[in-house]
């Protein structure tokens, strides 16, 4: 039985769970609360020691990071869809975009999501008791994002991830102008793991994402959500506001 952990239906824990519904596996869901800092209780550090979702139960083998989780439900359970191109070269230019999403858009817009949205998450705490919410943080780069969040990221870097997100948005677009889908002519772990970070950004970044400056962008993001596992993921799983 599969068991998977994570927050709700957006940024990372969204890849896993959108593979989960396209293939129709049947697994388990656990929903942590961020707002109560559940990944950094000790029973779920004992699932991942990083204390960071998602995370994936099967059957006792714990599988960690998010991108790894999908290719890994291709491998070890495969369905008669498929999220990835048969040919090598098409697989290939899908890892490419993965990787580029992990190494570069994820983490310029979850610089700017962490200033505006978890930022909210201590700015009641005492001192004492944010103390005690980054002790139980297992990752020291993570304590400085926490303590980054409540002080306020310095505004350089603000400005500097809004460039970084103009750039992303743009080699989406452009890419789009001239593919149904981002790799190997069909829809792939390529676009669900750019999806997953770029979902509502016409809303959010409507000054880098809308129907004039990034249209093609933004038809695929519609596109996609009106797949019904798309569709069925965000209307069963709880979002968080």
């Amino acid at each position: 039985m599969l068991t998977y952990y994570s927050f709700g239906p957006a940024a990372n824990s969204l890849k896993p769970m959108l593979a989960l519904y396209e293939k129709g596996l049947e697994f388990e869901h656990k929903l942590l609360n961020p707002a109560k800092f559940e990944h950094h209780e000790a029973w779920y550090k004992a699932i991942n020691p990083r204390g960071q979702v998602p995370a994936l139960d099967d059957g006792g083998r714990i599988v960690t990071e998010s991108t790894v989780i999908c290719e890994y439900l291709e491998d070890a359970h495969p369905t008669a869809l498929k999220l990835r191109p048969d040919n090598h070269f098409d697989r290939a230019q899908m890892r490419i975009w993965t990787k580029w999403v992990d190494e570069y858009f994820c983490w310029c817009v979850s610089t700017i999501g962490w200033s505006r949205h978890v930022s909210k998450m201590v700015e009641k705490l005492s001192d004492a008791e944010f103390d005690e919410v980054v002790a139980r943080i297992p990752v020291p780069e993570q304590q400085v994002k926490w303590r980054r969040a409540r002080e306020g990221f310095p505004q350089e870097m603000l400005d500097e991830e809004m460039r970084k997100i103009g750039v992303s948005v743009r080699k989406l677009d452009d890419h789009l102008a001239d593919h149904e889908w981002l790799a190997g002519g069909m829809y792939s772990l390529a676009d669900i793991c750019n999806f997953s970070i770029a979902n509502g950004m016409q809303f959010g970044f409507a000054e880098h994402v809308n129907k004039d400056d990034t249209p093609h962008l933004v038809r695929w993001i519609e596109q996609i959500n009106e797949r019904p596992a798309v569709k069925a993921v965000f209307a069963e799983v709880p979002r968080e506001f």
